[in-house]
């Protein structure tokens, strides 16, 4: 007689439980899983880059000298809601990423000829609601006072091509492709603003001169910091005929804060 308990094919126990007993999960549940592994993810990054802080970079050379074309800025985005709500304005002097309005001709950008879009645009804040703006020979008046612009001036006069004799030199708003009115002087209407790039040789910079004033609810944020390159060329020259930049001399650190100018806010 043989032991029972040797037996080679003993009975199954209840813990052992076949692989085709597991439970399968549906596809409707396995999505749902899936979109809520993505919204952990996405969600934060939307609300972060909405509503408190975002980057872009800068491009093309409408605000040399001060800004060049690649480097990434820094956005306080929370800054733009609190505005929004009646919390605080932009000032003078503030550089301002913005959306050109609709209504805007020959600002569009082709996308591999699939589709176009309407690139944003940086620029300074020049005048406020209220002020008064006039250009004459390439100098700003804003509220019958010439503002100091050296810091942007002295850079084109050392390249010979500060521009003091085209229409955008000499009108507060200049004829953009025949569509405009042109005029010496504006009064900026409630809730927009004035912007003009700190780029003043002609044709240098696509601003308020060519399309308006700029509504407050068209602005997604103050420039406040330059971040990359993390290291950059110190000098700078622009050639008048080719708007070309070339850079030379020593490199630097370049993170910095984005100062207002002073004696643009009396």
């Amino acid at each position: 007689m043989t032991d029972p308990t040797l037996s080679p094919n003993p009975p199954s126990t209840s813990e052992e439980v076949s692989s085709s007993s597991k439970p399968r999960i549906s596809l409707g549940r396995y999505l749902w899983l899936e979109l809520r592994s993505w919204l952990s993810v996405l969600l934060p990054f939307f609300i972060i880059t909405t509503f408190l802080v975002t980057i872009t970079g800068v491009d093309g050379k409408s605000m040399m000298p001060n800004l060049r074309h690649g480097e990434r800025i820094i956005i306080p985005k929370y800054e733009t809601w609190l505005h929004r709500l009646g919390i605080g304005s932009f000032q003078r002097g503030d550089i301002v990423v913005f959306k050109p309005g609709g209504e805007i001709p020959g600002v569009e950008r082709d996308f591999f000829g699939l589709w176009t879009y309407r690139p944003y645009f940086i620029k300074r804040v020049v005048a406020v609601a209220g002020d008064t703006v006039r250009m004459q020979a390439g100098e700003v008046f804003v509220n019958n006072r010439k503002i100091n612009q050296a810091f942007i001036t002295d850079f084109w006069k050392e390249q010979q091509c500060w521009d003091q004799f085209s229409s955008t030199a000499n009108y507060a708003r200049s004829d953009y492709s025949g569509l405009t009115p042109m005029f010496k002087s504006i009064t900026v209407p409630a809730g927009q603003y004035f912007v003009m790039g700190d780029n003043r040789s002609q044709g240098g910079s696509e601003d308020s001169r060519m399309i308006g004033t700029v509504p407050l609810e068209a602005i997604a944020g103050r420039a406040a910091l330059v971040w990359w390159p993390f290291v950059r060329h110190i000098s700078a020259s622009y050639d008048c005929n080719t708007a070309d930049v070339r850079l030379s001399g020593p490199s630097g650190f370049n993170p910095r804060a984005l100062e207002k100018p002073t004696g643009w806010n009396p």
